[in-house]
């Protein structure tokens, strides 16, 4: 029994991409990491704090004021949110809006959470 030269380079093919899943497989992320900030339970963690900022305020921050004082709030976790800036704010709020189609702006989330 002969095998042709395409079958030979098909096993080969199979084999090389089987060695190189098996060397690749250490690498890949299948676990949470500590510092996850992208998952549904951060997102709500971080919706919280912006409620509570917005809470305490009397007037409405711009989108740089409260990031700020998201950042200083005393319940903010530094050490998980170390990438939190102004653009996953952005998409926080972007998030939010589209959620809650009623909401168009940082003043109509901090109208809201003043009624509650």
């Amino acid at each position: 029994m002969e095998i042709s030269t395409s079958t030979w380079m098909m096993i080969a093919f199979v084999v090389g991409m089987v060695l190189s899943i098996w060397k690749m497989y250490p690498f890949l992320v299948n676990r949470t990491l500590e510092d996850d900030d992208t998952g549904e339970d951060a997102h709500e963690y971080l919706l919280n704090i912006m409620h509570k900022v917005l809470q305490d305020e009397n007037q409405t921050p711009t989108v740089k004021e409260l990031h700020e004082k998201m950042i200083n709030h005393k319940d903010f976790d530094k050490e998980k949110f170390w990438r939190f800036n102004l653009n996953k704010l952005n998409q926080l709020l972007n998030r939010h809006y589209a959620e809650h189609s009623h909401l168009e702006s940082i003043e109509d989330i901090h109208k809201e959470v003043k009624k509650n």
